[in-house]
């Protein structure tokens, strides 16, 4: 301190002299350690140039995440195998065996169709040749059986009167010793429906009894309507025609 007050103002002692020297020279190197580390310091948040190197890095890796996520996909999806030759001829054959089986089918049925109606007019044509032989077929000495036969091929109207005038015709018969042959000389369908049909039938009759033994032949001609009972045909109406 004696030292200090014996100094002169203007002087400085050399301790002092390096103490400003020293402190002079600490605000250099802090200086320095700053610049430093501003620049060895990373982009700060509101760096616009550090936003959008980050932003593009992760535009890229999302863009190869993608990529890659595709391709995985297609290597896993299996190709959808293409249709074999053989495989397209089965298809087209069993379509055409289907094809042809409907077209079987049909026919045989359209053949069974023509077969039954074909049966059908045979079976009213044979009823009605049958019912005019009944008619104009009759012997005395069986005029019963007859008349009887007439009755069970007949129904309807035909039946109802026939059998009310059924007795009476066999006692003229008997009395008459009558006999009478018919012949079919020719018959045909009329008409038909699903339930019937008219027969015309012509026919020839020779005809005896006991005051003339001996008759010539005579034609008649009928129009028989015949119905449809069951599995069977009866005749349901006679008529004389010219």
């Amino acid at each position: 301190m004696a030292d200090d007050a014996a100094t002169p103002d203007g002087e400085l002692s050399k301790s002092t002299a390096a103490e400003e020297t020293s402190s002079a020279t600490e605000p250099e190197s802090a200086g320095s350690e700053t610049a430093e580390a501003a620049e060895t310091e990373e982009p700060s948040d509101g760096d616009p140039d550090g936003v959008e190197d980050s932003a593009d890095y992760d535009e890229e890796a999302s863009d190869e995440e993608a990529s890659d996520e595709e391709a995985s996909d297609e290597r896993a999806a299996p190709a959808k195998p293409r249709m074999s030759h053989l495989r397209l001829a089965t298809i087209v054959g069993l379509v055409l065996v289907v094809a042809l089986a409907g077209l079987t089918g049909w026919l045989g049925f359209r053949t069974y169709q023509s077969h039954q109606a074909d049966e059908q007019r045979r079976l009213f044509l044979q009823v009605g040749r049958q019912g005019a032989l009944n008619l104009t077929t009759i012997d005395w000495q069986q005029a019963d059986a007859n008349v009887q036969r007439i009755l069970d091929s007949a129904t309807g109207t035909f039946y109802d009167d026939f059998q009310k005038r059924a007795q009476p015709f066999v006692e003229v018969v008997k009395q008459a010793q009558s006999k009478s042959v018919g012949t079919i000389a020719e018959a045909g369908l009329e008409s038909e429906s699903d339930n019937g049909a008219q027969v015309l039938v012509a026919v020839t009759v020779k005809t005896s009894n006991a005051g003339a033994p001996d008759q010539a032949p005579r034609a008649w001609r009928m129009r028989i309507s015949v119905q449809k009972v069951g599995d069977e045909a009866k005749v349901s109406n006679v008529e004389f025609v010219p």
